[in-house]
């Protein structure tokens, strides 16, 4: 049986069961709000681990074990941004989404809320927030379908274009075939993978090494400067780390998971489950490249594949520390942490295109039926285009990326927040919210010269944006302001 026999069948295994949830849920999917929004029937549990699944991508398997092993635990401020950042928007935003979406006639994506909330019929706001949509995650789509393509090529020793296809293909399946439903359940299941394999992880190389007090001995002999949270940073490195925090309130994948729990009311149980979740992760991601700092420093002859790519440390070490059919296990984990994102990023995009650009334009009077298989097809052009764009992994356009959680948390984020704690928000101020966001955010990276992540000014310029022209101009007519005050009194009966 050949090393990489058990990896494979894992692998195989794993992706069977992803797509048999798939046409699981196909089953229960029987008209677009089921395809798109699972028919606002998530659980507690469900909406937490969907929506932790889908927030983490690879990143926190790959990017920040690696960021911690180069530069030690200065790097993990980023995860205490993010633990706030989370905490806060569940606490704020999560429930007071839930039923003002509701009340938006029954908004099915953000767009639609947007146009519905601020009664838009110039239909302004649904074109330009869909277009920041399918612009940003498309960019995202890629990104996820390289990294697919990177742990495949990596793990199984395929061609990178070979790779591409079936890291893509693994994802696009049960996402066509089941809709959001597909995508929470799996995400509920990949969440779990993937906190098994971070806690067990490190552990593992903490015994590797003897015991703890070992693996700090070693580190600290090697690597001092790793125990040192400010080493080589400065005040505004340290703000703008915590800044991602800020991002939660305007990602239409975190975002949509609100939207589609059973009610309000199921929401604080989702959230004490989600950021449990959330720490106990991002712990583990921590603790697997600041253990492995002392874990390759006593094997370095084992170091070239780390020394070479550190992204690469957690998934190393699983090779190194388990048995075949439990590391394929742990590698399957990497693989959970890639699909979960990107099957949401391509389920966004697709409603995007079917909810707000073609049934809000083209075919407004279009059956359930027709809005699924539209929603389907796009799904699946969404992929193709990403997988265009990701056949070249050096390709300039990928490096857009880092734009879109900034984008997307600055352009959102304060129209979303404001939208479901001020009455006296106004379309003009949404709007005005919207695109001062999302062009400071390319400006700021751009010409400012200044070392502050974009997302910082980003958000407050559009926070002072919206309240400024929403004072300035005509003031919220009294259909807003009364459907305002119903969605309050719905949410404060809910969760007496």
């Amino acid at each position: 049986m050949g090393v990489s026999t058990p990896t494979l069948v894992t692998f195989a295994v794993y992706i069977a069961l992803m797509l048999g949830i798939g046409v699981w849920a196909w089953r229960s999917t029987k008209n677009f709000s089921d395809y798109i929004l699972g028919g606002r029937s998530l659980g507690s549990f469900v909406t937490a681990m969907s929506a932790g699944a889908s927030d983490m991508s690879g990143w926190l398997l790959m990017g920040l074990p690696g960021a911690i092993f180069v530069a030690g635990l200065s790097e993990s401020w980023i995860a205490i941004g993010l633990v706030t950042g989370a905490w806060l928007n569940w606490l704020f935003v999560a429930g007071r989404l839930r039923v003002h979406t509701e009340f938006s006639n029954n908004a099915l994506t953000l767009p639609d809320y947007f146009t519905h909330r601020f009664e838009d019929n110039s239909r302004i706001l649904r074109i330009i927030s869909a277009a920041i949509i399918l612009v940003f995650f498309t960019l995202y789509c890629a990104s996820g379908v390289v990294a697919a393509a990177r742990l495949f090529e990596s793990t199984f020793g395929l061609e990178y274009g070979v790779a591409l296809w079936v890291g893509a293909a693994a994802t696009v399946l049960y996402v066509f075939i089941g809709g959001f439903l597909a995508v929470s359940w799996t995400d509920t299941v990949q969440a779990t993978l993937m906190i098994f394999a971070l806690l067990i992880t490190p552990i593992f190389v903490i015994l590797a090494l003897g015991d703890m007090s070992a693996a700090l001995h070693t580190i600290e002999q090697v690597k001092p400067a790793a125990f040192n949270m400010f080493h080589g940073l400065s005040f505004m490195a340290i703000v703008s780390l915590l800044g991602w925090g800020l991002g939660y309130f305007g990602q239409p994948h975190i975002l949509v998971r609100f939207m589609a729990a059973k009610s309000s009311a199921s929401i604080p149980n989702a959230r004490r489950i989600g950021i449990a979740w959330m720490i106990l992760t991002l712990a583990g991601a921590v603790a697997v490249g600041f253990f492995g700092i002392a874990y390759f420093a006593q094997h370095p002859e084992l170091a070239a594949a780390v020394d070479g790519n550190s992204e690469r440390v957690f998934m190393e070490l699983a090779k190194l520390l388990f048995n075949p059919w439990i590391a394929g296990i742990i590698l399957a984990g990497v693989l959970a942490a890639v699909m979960s994102t990107l099957s949401c990023q391509l389920l966004v995009s697709s409603s995007a295109i079917t909810e707000d650009f073609y049934k809000g334009f083209f075919r407004k009077n279009a059956s359930q039926k027709e809005l699924v298989w539209v929603g389907r097809l796009m799904v699946l052009l969404i992929a193709l285009l990403a997988i265009y764009l990701a056949s070249d992994p050096d390709s300039k356009v990928l490096d857009l990326v880092s734009y879109a959680w900034a984008g997307f948390g600055a352009a959102f984020g304060p129209v979303v927040l404001l939208s479901v704690i001020w009455k006296g928000m106004t379309r003009n101020g949404a709007l005005a919210g919207m695109l001062v966001g999302a062009v400071t955010v390319v400006l700021w990276k751009q010409y400012s010269g200044i070392d502050l992540y974009e997302i910082i000014p980003g958000f407050i310029f559009a926070t002072v944006s919206i309240y400024v022209v929403s004072l300035l101009g005509q003031g919220p007519s009294q259909s807003m302001t009364t459907r305002f005050a119903q969605a309050n009194k719905a949410f404060r009966d809910e969760n007496r």
